[in-house]
């Protein structure tokens, strides 16, 4: 059965002897958390456990205003995580531009349920997929122009001063924060819904199905987005597959195909056939070509590096490095440019502790240590990438003309 109002919407379900409570939440409403306190109040439900639609680090960056003091930048840079680092920082801005716009706290009834919650002495269940995984999963659903066309407007969009549209606030009442901001630089939403939408939904009914299987809780309230509302109880009224089965599933991230890696390597290849092909016509052709290559290679991401706001002695490195990275599959010129630059400017604490409001401004991601060694590290890859096509075009027509 369910019974539903227009802003605070909640379903009642079973999972097998388990009372399930799903409270749909707006969120930019301020109703959302005064309906989390009701139910979670001296006179509210009788519970035995509380959900909350959020992965670890989600709920550790609201309970923890310290925990981003425990990121290892260097394991960042090493392990290629900085776009999805980076994309997580603009999409918590892009929520708190809406909670400085509407006047709300950020994540203001998660924080609610979880600190009544505790108050209570009742378990909370994180049951959403990890941010990161999701982000990456929703990249690889789309093709590379797409991709890039997506994260470039997503960063230009969320960091951007303007203040949220009535349209924007509407979807937000009705849906979920990651899809609308996502949504609005797609182009193909369709295949974004799957891995934001419709991959959680049968990700946190897993969670549920699993959470109660194995510790027999008889009622449980789960807090989640209103756009997840339907989708979650559908999942939950079907018999699926063993949860575990479906959460590894979902949290697996697919690997890039086989074009994409076996691509870098074929390319180094033909640059280093072209080299070798101009040094067989001519000594003088051959220096020329590689002088072409350094500047242009380098040249564009010591430019990237430089627009990022790094060090001196980073942007030599970005210049150096990037003619012979882009030879070396394994190793990427923003790897380089993100170690050096962390060594020479190594973050304070103070620069983790200011990173969330820092990130809120197009200023603050240049000023804050942290967040410039993302865009060093972005910055001076994308301008190698630039590169590598670009002096590649220009070897190519050495040989011909």
């Amino acid at each position: 059965m369910s019974s539903e109002t227009p802003e605070e919407p909640i379903r009642n379900t079973q999972i097998g002897s388990t009372q399930l409570t799903l409270l749909g939440t707006a969120h930019v409403s301020r109703a959302s958390t005064d309906k989390v306190a009701e139910l979670l109040g001296d006179e509210g439900l009788e519970l035995d456990a509380v959900a909350v639609e959020l992965c670890r680090s989600r709920a550790d960056s609201l309970t923890n205003p310290d925990a981003l003091a425990g990121l290892d930048l260097f394991a960042v840079i090493r392990q290629k995580r900085a776009y999805m680092v980076a994309a997580s920082l603009a999409l918590g801005a892009y929520q708190q531009r809406i909670a400085d716009q509407f006047g709300i706290e950020p994540g203001g009834e998660q924080r609610m349920a979880l600190r009544l919650a505790e108050a209570r002495g009742v378990p909370v269940l994180l049951i959403d997929r990890e941010i990161g995984i999701t982000l990456r999963r929703a990249a690889h659903a789309l093709g590379f122009w797409q991709r890039l066309n997506l994260f470039s407007g997503l960063f230009v969009g969320l960091l951007t001063r303007e203040q949220v549209t009535e349209d924007e606030v509407e979807q937000l009442k009705q849906g979920d924060i990651l899809e609308t901001a996502f949504a609005e630089f797609a182009q193909d939403r369709a295949r974004l819904f799957a891995p934001l939408i419709a991959e959680r939904d049968r990700y946190m009914a897993a969670r549920l199905r699993q959470e109660a299987e194995q510790h027999g809780y008889q009622r449980i309230l789960a807090v989640v987005g209103a756009g997840h509302l339907k989708g979650l109880s559908e999942q939950l009224a079907h018999e699926p597959a063993a949860p575990a089965e479906i959460i590894a599933a979902l949290d697996r991230v697919p690997p890039p195909s086989r074009f994409w890696r076996v691509f870098p390597w074929l390319l180094a290849v033909v640059i280093l056939t072209v080299f070798a092909y101009g040094f067989a016509r001519s000594a003088e052709l051959g220096w020329h070509m590689v002088a072409d290559w350094v500047l242009i290679n380098g040249g564009l991401s010591a430019l990237g590096a430089a627009l990022a706001g790094a060090h001196p002695l980073t942007v030599l490195g970005a210049f150096c490095a990037a003619p012979l990275t882009s030879l070396n599959p394994t190793i990427g010129a923003g790897m380089v440019t993100g170690a050096i630059e962390l060594s020479l400017r190594r973050p304070a604490v103070g620069d983790f502790g200011s990173l969330r409001d820092d990130v809120t401004s197009l200023r603050g991601w240049w000023r804050n240590r942290v967040s410039r060694v993302l865009l060093v590290f972005i910055f001076s890859t994308l301008g190698s990438a630039a590169g590598t096509y670009l002096a590649g075009f220009r070897l190519i027509d050495h040989l011909i003309n």
